[in-house]
């Protein structure tokens, strides 16, 4: 692929900078992969000039930092950033009722399934911000948790594949596959813990209810 390509050479000179601002852009809408930005990252990091565990840590900085900013923008500027040309372009009328319509299907989860919507992250987060759906210590931690997730798989997958692009780009497009499966898994994990709590409340209020009518 001539683009991983490009930005293997391109940090490869420039190290961790250059990664933490082509990150940061890809925020702004960028049409730059992020799972190919960060696999470049790793694959400088597997052909020796950087560390892959700092590595990471600059690729979580580096989406958080440009989901944040488009978050922020949204919120300080409200609808006001259509304004905007590089902003109407972005969340054009059809990507907004995309974006809604995803917000009445998840809620405020969406802040986790954006990292994995690509196209519609930037959209997303946005309209989070001008919406005032979700408040910023919420939209920080879900989309930090998952960036936990995903920026690690892309960047060990390119340290580990540094030595052989062509078994390297066969696994990230399997990784789509299987970081959608992971996603899946845990959201039905965390849906599966929070119906028990509910279960268990609901079965406690039910036990104090029950004795009080005695003691009546």
């Amino acid at each position: 692929m001539a683009l991983l390509e490009t930005l293997i050479s391109f940090f490869t000179a420039n190290g961790y900078a250059a990664v933490f601002v082509v990150l940061m852009i890809c925020g702004f809408g960028l049409p730059i992969p992020e799972d190919i930005t960060l696999v470049a990252g790793g694959v400088i990091a597997g052909l020796g000039y950087a560390n892959v565990h700092v590595m990471c840590v600059v690729g979580i900085v580096g989406v958080l930092a440009g989901d944040s900013i488009m978050f922020m923008i949204g919120r300080v500027f409200g609808e006001r950033a259509l304004r905007l040309r590089w902003v109407a372009y972005l969340l054009t009328p059809r990507r907004y009722a995309r974006v809604q319509a995803k917000f009445t299907r998840y809620g405020n989860r969406l802040m986790f399934v954006a990292r994995f919507l690509p196209g519609l992250r930037s959209p997303i987060f946005l309209t989070a911000g001008m919406t005032g759906r979700v408040s910023f210590l919420r939209f920080f931690l879900l989309d930090g948790f998952a960036a936990l997730i995903s920026v690690p798989v892309w960047v060990y997958l390119g340290y580990y594949g540094a030595q052989n692009h062509e078994w390297l780009l066969t696994w990230v497009h399997r990784s789509k596959t299987v970081l959608m499966i992971a996603l899946g898994v845990i959201f039905l994990l965390v849906l599966r813990y929070f119906w028990r709590r509910t279960s268990r409340r609901r079965a406690l209020l039910r036990l104090r209810q029950s004795r009080r009518r005695r003691r009546q």
